[in-house]
């Protein structure tokens, strides 16, 4: 298990950045209860080692005049792997495409898209997406409103886990 390798001042410092990744680093230091200098290495060390992938503003895309949310699940005709790391690859290459998930059971992918109107997105659906090589079939649900949205992973839930097995 990845987390295995993280001590609790680890997975302290990922859990203060995952709420707040523009804090100081004399700020994350004192909140997780070490000096800045160690606290700064272990966040480069997390960087590397690939725990912290990136950081990023939340933005509304509402509010930047992407009002169409879309979830598009994808069936491909082939699963060949090659095949399905084509579609990953194509999917890159739409910047309508915000995310691309691989799934098991009755579809292959659903992909999460914004588009400033809905004209916008039929004309990717059409022209793009239901036409690119392999796709069999698209269906789509338009995002009415967003309930919950939290970045990241639940860290006072692997928190419990791990006490409990220790």
């Amino acid at each position: 298990m990845p987390t295995s390798r993280l001590d609790p001042i680890d997975r302290k410092i990922l859990a203060e950045l995952q709420a707040n990744g523009r804090m100081t680093n004399v700020e994350l230091a004192k909140r997780v209860g070490i000096s800045a200098p160690p606290c700064l290495r272990r966040v480069r060390s997390l960087e590397e080692e690939g725990f912290i992938q990136g950081y990023h503003a939340r933005v509304d895309s509402r509010e930047l005049g992407f009002e169409v949310q879309v979830f598009a699940m994808v069936g491909l005709q082939s699963q060949a792997e090659v095949d399905l790391s084509a579609f990953e690859q194509r999917c890159q290459d739409w910047p309508l495409v915000r995310e691309c998930h691989m799934l098991n059971g009755e579809v292959d992918f659903i992909l999460k898209c914004v588009a400033p109107d809905l004209s916008t997105f039929q004309s990717f659906l059409t022209e793009q997406l239901t036409a690119a090589d392999n796709v069999a079939s698209v269906k789509t649900s338009l995002v009415i409103r967003n309930a919950k949205d939290d970045p990241g992973v639940p860290f006072d839930v692997l928190e419990e886990r791990l006490n409990r097995s220790a």
